[in-house]
């Protein structure tokens, strides 16, 4: 077989479609996530916590120049003008969407895993042959041996 056939066969084999096509599901996923986090969910927990803006907390580590332009207690007015920040409140922000990624993925895998269960039916009678194939080994079992 040639290193091409080969090839092919790899890469049209089902596991490897299924990963590229949830890739390409998951990053349009992520930006839904994304979405959800910083237009609905952060607004919330802004407004519970006091207006707090969780992607503006940053810890300044160097120095502002004197030439600075821009906001100094702007995460991104520093970050732009290369002075280095501690920026813990956008690992916040990155930390929570990836809790509601993972719960959102948990919750449709365990939907998707209760159709494939299978129906809690009534288990279906033994066939009458079955029954008599039963019959005959019991009776066999209790019979005197020879």
């Amino acid at each position: 077989m040639s290193m091409i056939q080969e090839f092919k066969n790899f890469a049209l084999k089902g596991n490897v479609m299924d990963l590229a096509i949830g890739v390409i599901i998951g990053g349009a996923f992520s930006t839904i996530v994304n979405s959800i986090v910083k237009d609905l969910i952060m607004p919330v927990v802004g407004l519970a916590t006091g207006g707090l803006d969780f992607s503006n907390l940053f810890i300044r580590l160097g120095h502002v120049p004197a030439t600075f332009k821009g906001n100094p207690d702007s995460y991104k007015d520093l970050q732009t003008a290369g002075i280095a920040v501690f920026g813990y409140g956008a690992f916040i922000t990155v930390l929570i969407n990836f809790i509601i990624l993972a719960f959102i993925i948990f919750l449709m895998v365990k939907f998707i895993n209760n159709l494939h269960k299978p129906s809690q039916t009534a288990p279906a009678a033994t066939p009458e042959d079955v029954l008599l194939l039963r019959e005959i080994r019991d009776s066999l079992k209790n019979s005197p041996r020879v």
